[in-house]
């Protein structure tokens, strides 16, 4: 591995000899592409690796999305303004962590705008649709999906889980408190619970923001971001349960800063290849030289698991994550 990120150090600088380009070449590198990105959703259609990233800027410039794709998680394709305030007639500014799901042969594209900050305000989780995972995107609903400050937890960081028996559900929540509501079949809106409530509270101790959640051994995983985004003790943690509502006790960090390499990692998504049991967790980091708030890139390592289905330690890397195709 030292010899690995030796090269990495020196690509920039030094012409390297052939044998050491092939190395190279076999590795995604972190970032994995340039450019000030975060926040990404990782996932995977057909054959092809994608990203979702938030364009990282102040608010009045963070108005649009880029999308990358990938055969094999090296080589990457940039997919500029697959969507931009543009075409959400509502959104004005601070558009950040879109997620997305495939159905029906449509790609639904879920992203937060406005960063409201009262229900007076307009904003908040809107939902785009494409008919092409590289867009364009259409406003979907014409208005937010999710519109109030509901349990506490502003709408944002919106993360669209489908468990195995077919249903959908929107997890999402800053302000430190995380919702759960059972989506529609056409993403139109919410499914109460059988208790009468739509929106149903499942924070864990230390939640603040960026949820994200998947299935494994009939297990639910569920994942967060801890700290504040602009520091360097942003962080990822997560819990185990046996439903997608919890209860969910923090189990540990599994993510965050590595002095020697990088500061602020956080703010993830997963990308697993059942076939394979190849997991791996895409995030974004801070630079060691960047200060800045918004100086955020987004890289990609490996998630490996113990016997008993806990989430091991991942260690962040220069080198990323070697070349593989989905077969």
């Amino acid at each position: 591995m030292k010899r690995i990120i030796a090269l990495l150090l020196l690509a920039g600088s030094t012409q390297l000899s052939i044998a050491q380009q092939k190395m190279l070449d076999k590795l995604s590198g972190n970032p994995v592409f340039p450019g000030w990105y975060a926040d990404p959703e990782g996932v995977v259609f057909g054959k092809q690796y994608w990203i979702y990233p938030t364009w990282s800027d102040v608010y009045e410039r963070q108005v649009f999305f880029d999308a990358f794709s990938s055969p094999d998680l090296v080589n990457w394709t940039k997919h500029p303004q697959i969507l931009d305030t543009a075409a959400v007639k509502w959104a004005k500014r601070a558009m950040w962590a879109p997620a997305i799901v495939e159905k029906e042969h449509r790609f639904y594209l879920f992203f937060g705008a406005n960063d409201i900050q009262s229900n007076a305000e307009t904003g908040g989780i809107g939902v785009a649709v494409a008919d092409n995972p590289a867009g364009p995107f259409k406003d979907y609903l014409g208005k937010p999906l999710v519109d109030k400050i509901i349990n506490k937890a502003q709408p944002i960081d919106q993360y669209v889980f489908q468990d195995s028996d077919g249903k959908y559900y929107l997890i999402y929540g800053g302000w430190g408190h995380c919702n759960i509501a059972q989506l529609t079949a056409d993403f139109t809106g919410f499914i109460p619970f059988a208790d009468g409530t739509t929106f149903r509270e499942i924070t864990p101790e230390k939640y603040v923001e960026g949820p994200t959640m998947f299935k494994k051994d009939g297990k639910y995983y569920f994942m967060w971001s801890e700290g504040g985004w602009t520091g360097p003790d942003y962080s990822v943690a997560y819990a185990i349960a046996d439903s997608p509502m919890g209860p969910f006790k923090r189990i540990g960090k599994i993510l965050e800063q590595d002095p020697a390499i990088a500061t602020g990692a956080g703010h993830h998504s997963v990308i697993s290849i059942p076939k394979e049991n190849r997991w791996y967790i895409v995030y974004h980091r801070r630079p060691l030289h960047e200060k800045a708030a918004n100086s955020r890139e987004t890289c990609i390592d490996r998630m490996y698991f113990d016997k008993d289905g806990h989430i091991k330690p991942v260690k962040i890397t220069r080198e990323g994550v070697t070349k593989a195709v989905i077969r």
